[in-house]
């Protein structure tokens, strides 16, 4: 006997009219609470996308520039585990970052490990050998790995959950932003004496000393000034951090916090002399108010210092909980699915992040056996960084601009669900078409369409699937008093699948252009992965389909 929901009305014969939903108007981003907090948090995202991404454009040029024999596949190989390093550090901490901002709070946490990362870029820079890049690589990677605590410090800062969405939305967009901007970056200041002549060439205008090779340090170290921008970029923002992000840990919101107090006094500074105002008087008419004031006495109207919890009271049903789930009652088969498939994308798109760049590093063959139909074909498109930096950052735009007008769109038309499923249609597609572009002739209009079909295919399927699986990952949550512990557990295993992906796609990579076959890593390794995450999400239940259609917690009881 069917006893779906459908089944259920058809036989009981209810011919009644579903009550009427009253429509809730959509929440705008000027509606949002709190607004300083959150911009000063999302700054502060700004660390892994600046920290992670920065040296892929370059990646390829710097291993090459600190092995002693380096080959391609050499060169390969040791770029997969450096951008490993990164992920498997941040796995490894995950878990004593939670503790840390547990017991000494969301601020501490945020505040330490912006200082990590500026001390790991600088130093990432001047590094000269293979063993230092890891060492930076990896404490860089370390000091990122409190990223579920800036989301679980978004939810303390915004209570009320008709604001949730739209505050939760903004770490990613800050995030997709910085991680443009750092590709771009990246790829135009490496190498500055090369890429930047006409500034740090031997005619360059900042070349004050003259010198014919141009810029001294920047001559000797390469890939300096990359690092040494994400340094300032970092220690800006834990600038505006120390002085003006609130702690939100509960029982520790109303302690002494010197930082508060000195960026109040220097923002009160600023308002006095830069922004000098007549002060507004109000005079009171209402007769009834003598005895409260004397008449004609005027009252100053100062502006009160926001709390960061005035977005909902203690008396907010929202906020009240009750006893959490026992660990082994919070995976459920629905959160468990959806976990694996939060997993299974980072497997093959991080890997994709790395083996992208390293292959459009990868010189050009142009022999007689690169043609078409045969397989074994080898070689790269052979571009330098600054051309590879500016073509992921343009696509990254693309893709930004996409996630705000088109996503939403999409996704209220075919569901959470079915635009992940679009998405990962496309991930094979993209992956076995990519390696033929060896086999086009460089130089060529068709060369750069190809790449470009190639490049936006992959960013829109990552743009539609990435939130998708963070969406699909908080619906699947059995109680919102869990939904830390999800998304944690769920960041660990996309952390460790960040770094097994680069690790094994630099491998395989690197045994393919050993074996004259560019494509084994595409067909055998991407492809692979990406037919798993679609093999994976076409076996979870149609049930699970309309469940997904809304965020729904049940109450914690």
């Amino acid at each position: 006997m069917d006893n779906s929901p459908v089944a259920s009305r058809i036989e009981g014969g209810d011919s009644s009219s579903p009550p009427k939903i009253p429509r809730v108007s959509p929440v705008r981003w000027r509606d949002l609470p709190n607004k300083t907090q959150l911009f000063l948090l999302a700054l502060c995202r700004l660390s892994e996308p600046l920290s992670n991404v920065c040296l892929l454009p370059y990646i390829f040029y710097l291993v090459r520039s600190v092995l002693d024999d380096p080959s391609p596949s050499d060169t390969s190989f040791y770029s997969g585990l450096l951008v490993a390093a990164f992920p498997l550090a941040q796995f490894a901490v995950s878990l004593p970052w939670g503790y840390l901002s547990d017991h000494w709070g969301r601020k501490t946490s945020i505040v330490t490990g912006l200082f990590i990362s500026v001390v790991a870029n600088a130093a990432f820079g001047f590094a000269t050998s293979i063993r230092w890049l890891f060492f930076w690589r990896a404490l860089a990677g370390a000091a990122n790995g409190n990223v579920g605590i800036m989301r679980t410090t978004t939810a303390e800062i915004v209570r009320e959950r008709r604001f949730q969405t739209k505050a939760f939305l903004l770490l990613p967009l800050v995030f997709n932003s910085g991680m443009v901007i750092s590709l771009a970056l990246g790829g135009l200041l490496a190498d500055p004496v090369v890429n930047l002549p006409g500034l740090f060439g031997p005619d360059g205008a900042l070349n004050w000393g003259g010198r014919g090779e141009g810029v001294r340090w920047m001559a000797e170290y390469p890939f300096a000034l990359p690092a040494l921008w994400n340094a300032v970029v970092l220690a800006f923002v834990l600038v505006l951090a120390v002085l003006g992000l609130r702690e939100t840990l509960s029982g520790r919101e109303s302690e002494r916090d010197w930082g508060i107090i000195v960026g109040q006094r220097v923002r009160d500074l600023v308002k006095t002399t830069v922004c000098r105002q007549d002060e507004v008087h109000y005079r009171l008419l209402n007769s009834d108010a003598e005895g409260l004031v004397e008449s004609g006495e005027a009252i100053e109207l100062h502006e009160s210092k926001p709390s960061p919890l005035t977005s909902a009271s203690t008396s907010d049903p929202a906020v009240k909980r009750g006893p959490p789930l026992s660990f082994r009652r919070i995976w459920t088969r629905r959160t468990v699915a959806a976990m694996i498939s939060f997993g299974l994308l980072p497997l093959h798109n991080s890997a994709f992040m790395h083996i992208l760049p390293v292959y459009l590093s990868t010189p050009h063959d142009s022999s007689p056996s690169s043609t078409f139909p045969t397989v074994r074909f080898t070689g790269g498109l052979g571009l330098n960084p600054r051309t590879i930096g500016l073509w992921l950052g343009f696509f990254g735009i693309c893709g930004i601009l996409f996630q705000l007008y088109l996503f939403p769109r999409w996704q209220a038309r075919i569901g959470t669900l079915g635009i992940f499923r679009v998405s990962l249609l496309m991930f094979p597609v993209v992956y076995a078409l990519a390696p033929f572009l060896s086999i086009i002739p460089e130089d060529t209009i068709w060369a750069w369409i190809a790449l470009a079909v190639v490049v936006w295919g992959q960013i829109m399927a990552r743009t539609m699937a990435i939130p998708s699986t963070v969406i699909l990952l908080t619906e699947a949550a059995p109680a919102k008093s869990v939904l830390g512990t999800v998304h944690g557990a769920g960041n660990m295993l996309a952390s460790l699948a960040r770094a097994v992906g680069p690790a094994i796609g630099g491998w395989v990579y690197a045994r393919g252009v050993r074996e004259g076959m560019i494509g084994a890593v595409w067909w055998f390794y991407l492809d692979v992965a990406a037919l798993m995450a679609l093999a994976w999400c076409v076996g979870v239940q149609r049930g699970d389909e309309q469940k997904n259609e809304g965020v729904s917690f049940r109450s914690d009881h």
